[in-house]
């Protein structure tokens, strides 16, 4: 039987805030931007600011509005890497398989741990002890047989909880609750839910595969009948053996921003890279995916070049030219996924003679800042992305 847990930490740019900040414990904290900064979003509330009816992705305008009390910051994300970092490191502690979802979310394949951490169960709450003790923080867990239900789980009984779904209880769990607790249904399907007079998961359970395509689409559709039904309705990029290596991002919000997409990219491209590097790979073919947030259809493409890609930058570049050519324009993305493939064990060649002397250059960079990164971790060197 494999066991998942989704692992999702509690409000957390402003956790971060209230622990760096004793001063911010108990009040309504609000990370995004400050009064005045009229095109911001809310990032993150604490719980005490969602009393007063602030949430992630709210115009920043609005919130100040709705909490004109509050602690408004504009927030660090350096901070937030290293915290997330502290939180990551203790998941690795329970699980060989841990998959990082974003800066404050990871599943944890736990299945056949039960010899050194006991049953599941068990296994959940101790993770949730060793985040408090050694981090500081709390996270909501969910535990169920497969990733999709656990992420719902996860947020059943925040903040700091845990839901468990036992094995073969997975469909019931889904029919008690209400259609907007579908992960992955965005507004618009929301409305498209209200305007069909499917306000719960009983509700959509009760249409057939046929009529759910002939409303939502082929693949939302067929998404939507595995979802009521409990089974493993969403495909969680992983990777199989050595073949492969890829990371993606679920926001918030949707991404409307060129900059802010191209700056999470060259982040993700920055981890792929340096992974790259450390397992003594090279690869020529790049990929990437696209989940757009009011429909939730996927868009990717791949693409395989003549030569292995050298430096981080030559990565980022060839994904972000990839990405200008599946990404449609003007519409909000919600999650982001950049990758490798067709891993290959690296063969003899003189650098610079296949690269050229600069891209030697770069190749030298990475590789002293992966040595450094791997003899002092705590040194978190990075490149930084060129603007273009």
């Amino acid at each position: 039987m494999s066991y998942f847990v989704h692992a999702d930490m509690d409000a957390f740019y402003a956790s971060v805030e209230q622990l760096d900040h004793p001063e911010y414990r108990g009040k309504p904290v609000i990370v995004g931007g400050l009064p005045g900064d009229r095109r911001s979003v809310v990032s993150t509330a604490s719980y005490e600011a969602r009393r007063f009816g602030v949430h992630s992705a709210m115009p920043l305008v609005q919130a100040v509005k709705l909490c004109p009390g509050g602690i408004f910051l504009r927030g660090s994300m350096k901070r937030y890497r290293e915290k997330s970092a502290e939180v990551m490191a203790v998941f690795a502690d329970y699980s060989p398989g841990v998959q990082q979802l974003s800066v404050d979310e990871a599943f944890l394949d736990i299945t056949g741990t039960e010899k050194l951490f006991g049953p599941p169960e068990t296994l959940a709450k101790k993770l949730k002890q060793a985040v408090r003790e050694k981090t500081g923080l709390t996270v909501s867990t969910g535990l169920a047989s497969n990733k999709y239900v656990a992420k719902i789980a996860s947020g059943m009984s925040k903040p700091d909880g845990l839901f468990i779904v036992p094995p073969g209880g997975e469909e019931d769990f889904m029919l008690t609750l209400p259609a907007g607790k579908i992960w992955g249904a965005g507004g618009k399907t929301q409305e498209l839910f209200a305007k069909h007079g499917l306000k719960t998961c009983v509700d959509i359970h009760r249409l057939s595969m046929g009529i759910l395509v002939s409303v939502f689409g082929q693949a939302f559709g067929e998404f939507l009948y595995r979802a009521v039904r409990g089974e493993g309705a969403e495909t969680f990029e992983t990777e199989r053996g050595t073949r492969s290596m890829s990371t993606e991002r679920t926001f918030p919000y949707d991404l409307y921003d060129d900059f802010e997409i191209e700056t999470h990219l060259f982040a993700m491209a920055s981890e792929i890279f340096f992974r790259l590097l450390q397992a003594g790979y090279q690869s020529r073919t790049v990929f990437v995916k696209i989940r757009y947030g009011e429909d939730f259809i996927t868009a990717g493409g791949r693409e395989t070049f003549q030569r292995p890609i050298g430096t981080l930058n030559e990565l980022y570049d060839k994904l972000l030219g990839l990405f200008h050519k599946k990404y449609s324009p003007g519409r909000g993305i919600r999650l982001l996924g950049a990758g490798l493939g067709n891993l290959e064990t690296k063969t003899p060649f003189r650098q610079a003679d296949l690269f050229g002397a600069a891209s030697e250059k770069e190749r030298r960079l990475e590789k002293s800042i992966l040595e450094i990164n791997s003899k002092f971790p705590g040194a978190a060197l990075k490149r930084g992305r060129l603007i273009r």
